[in-house]
């Protein structure tokens, strides 16, 4: 595909058509309430989330896909100046409320963005999703899958979401004189919130913004701004800190939950309550953490094996809404595309998923020197999660891009509560130019 024909989740000048795969900041960096650029498409969930998130918004701007249609586009060839047809097809990502996917297909061949998603493999919706996907696919191959590669690593393992929200509600039920405060961003974890409140038959706090999300969404009747209602509350995961339940705990009672897929492991420091933290790999620690940082129910140890508790009021569940290694793997080989590309980058941990999974592709990868990468994971160095634009270029199938446009991100610390905030820009831009060899 050519150079100045389509963008996905990159909202730079010189497209002709952009492609929204959900609402998280990490994918609309760039994107504004002003924007004239050109046409966005997107599911349907997202075109109604949309102008809460850029009121004001040109709402004629926004072109609504439905999940497994095919829908053509007549898009001008910069090169020849004649009209060209591009057919996408938009599949759930089961990543969060009006994820999805973007399968493309035209003369350039066909390509599949995944955005962020995850498939589990007992959840009907990615049944549905692979089905679909096969579906439209039928005897072509994918040329390219731009991949959500954020825990493309064997250490990334966590259980099922349906599992991990049942931890937290066993986390929930062993403290019964405790308020409990959930760590979550302003889009995404719904089903763990209602899964709490079905478990438990209660209400849920969360603040006045995720309360409009919440009734966009169409639940109405669970969530409540009246802290008086309910113990259980979901705040903005950027004022989840040490500090905060330090504070809390002066007054009543309190634990805080921190529902991510993130291999945080915080270690005590003996004799004192303070932490410090690395980012490592949760396998790589499995020992229990000392009960010096406060009693932890003995009926938790049988049932919350992935369950970390790092700090006397803290607890860290993996639940997560990327896939995680073994998921990964599975969707490679369903997809089985000729080449790959990750759509997120490190600076200090990238792995390309060629590196692991190059194998699986249509031609034999070769492998990436990791060596010094997994030296500095192994010394516990802390890992910086970018993002980075990659480009499709026509003719490059068997390799992968060896420059990278490193975007450098943030690291928030509160304390010893370590929140890696995936605000760089990421995306991808479709063009066709040399090749990288």
């Amino acid at each position: 595909m050519e150079e100045g024909l389509i963008s996905v989740d990159r909202w730079a000048e010189g497209s002709q058509a952009y492609f929204l795969t959900h609402l998280h900041a990490d994918h609309t960096q760039g994107l504004t309430s002003s924007w004239a650029k050109g046409p966005i498409f997107c599911s349907s969930l997202t075109a109604k989330l949309f102008p809460f998130k850029f009121p004001n918004f040109t709402l004629s701007l926004l072109r609504v896909l439905d999940l497994g249609s095919w829908h053509s586009l007549s898009l001008i060839s910069p090169s020849i100046g004649s009209k060209i047809t591009v057919q996408v097809m938009a599949i759930d990502a089961h990543h969060c409320p009006g994820a999805v996917m973007f399968l493309f297909r035209g003369e350039f061949g066909c390509l599949l963005n995944t955005g962020d998603f995850r498939w589990e493999k007992n959840s009907e919706r990615a049944k549905l999703g692979s089905e679909m996907l096969l579906n439209a696919l039928q005897d072509d191959v994918v040329d390219v899958l731009y991949l959500d590669n954020t825990y493309c690593n064997p250490s990334y393992e966590f259980p099922s979401r349906e599992v991990a929200a049942q931890q937290v509600v066993d986390i929930i039920t062993s403290h019964p004189e405790h308020d409990i405060i959930i760590g979550v961003d302003t889009l995404g974890k719904e089903d763990l919130l209602l899964h709490i409140s079905n478990a438990l038959n209660t209400k849920i706090w969360v603040w006045p913004e995720r309360l409009q999300t919440m009734h966009l969404l169409g639940f109405h009747d669970i969530f409540t701004t009246k802290t008086s209602v309910t113990r259980v509350r979901a705040v903005p995961r950027y004022s989840f800190s040490i500090e905060t339940l330090e504070g809390l705990n002066t007054m009543r009672p309190t634990i805080g939950i921190i529902p991510s897929g993130l291999p945080w492991v915080v270690k005590p420091i003996e004799g004192d309550d303070k932490l410090f933290g690395s980012l490592l790999v949760a396998r790589y620690n499995r020992s229990k953490v000392s009960s010096k940082g406060g009693k932890q129910n003995d009926k938790m140890d049988g049932n919350l094996g992935s369950v970390k508790r790092f700090h006397k009021y803290i607890y860290s569940v993996q639940y997560s809404d990327h896939s995680c290694y073994q998921e990964i793997e599975e969707f490679i080989k369903l997809v089985h595309p000729a080449n790959m590309k990750g759509i997120v980058s490190s600076s200090s941990c990238y792995v390309d998923p060629l590196y692991y999974f190059g194998r699986l592709c249509g031609k034999n990868q070769p492998l990436q020197g990791l060596h010094h990468q997994h030296q500095k994971k192994e010394r516990g160095d802390r890992v910086v999660p970018v993002h980075t634009n990659s480009k499709f270029r026509s003719g490059c199938y068997s390799g992968v891009e060896k420059k990278r446009k490193k975007v450098v991100g943030r690291l928030g610390v509160h304390l010893s509560w370590v929140s890696v905030l995936r605000r760089a820009q990421r995306g991808v831009k479709l063009a066709e130019n040399e090749c990288s060899n």
